[in-house]
């Protein structure tokens, strides 16, 4: 019996429900054993351990610092509309790296200009404005990765 031969046994063997398996030739044995899986039962389960009971120590005293206020650039205006993503995949700005940007921060859009692209499995899909407006904030960085609904831009209408 050469190596390959008992390679292929031992495969079969795994496969199969067998658990043990001897073969005598003229001057050769080989005996295959499989290992059994070891799943304790309710009644061969360790008992649990009581867990250790440790005091609680009082919280250390935490001054609390004045709210700080947002400088009026990072400060979100609730009348903004949201471009969110699609679909998962990959947001690009730009339709290839020697190409202009699509979009840029004050730039004015209208329903189906192309804002930016979407890699999903190999495909470049763009993606459209359906709204009217000035690009307040982008959200995303350029080839990064996006989840479905991620917000993307947000846009002024007015």
């Amino acid at each position: 019996m050469d190596f390959r031969q008992i390679q292929d046994l031992i495969k079969m063997i795994n496969k199969s429900n067998i658990g043990e398996l001897t073969i005598e030739e003229k001057d050769f044995k080989i005996t295959i054993k499989q290992k059994k899986d070891e799943k304790l039962t309710y009644a061969q389960a360790p008992a649990p351990q009581p867990l250790p009971v440790y005091g609680i120590a009082p919280a250390p005293h935490v001054a609390v610092a004045a709210p700080v206020e947002l400088p009026a650039a990072e400060v979100k205006n609730d009348n903004y509309i949201t471009i969110k993503s699609p679909m998962i995949g990959t947001f690009y700005r730009r339709p290839s790296p020697d190409k202009p940007i699509f979009a840029e921060v004050g730039d004015e859009i209208a329903p189906g200009t192309v804002v930016c692209i979407i890699e999903a499995m190999k495909l470049f899909n763009e993606i459209e404005s359906e709204v009217s407006g000035k690009i307040v904030k982008i959200l995303i960085e350029d080839a990064s990765p996006v989840e479905y609904d991620q917000p993307l831009f947000l846009v002024d209408p007015a």
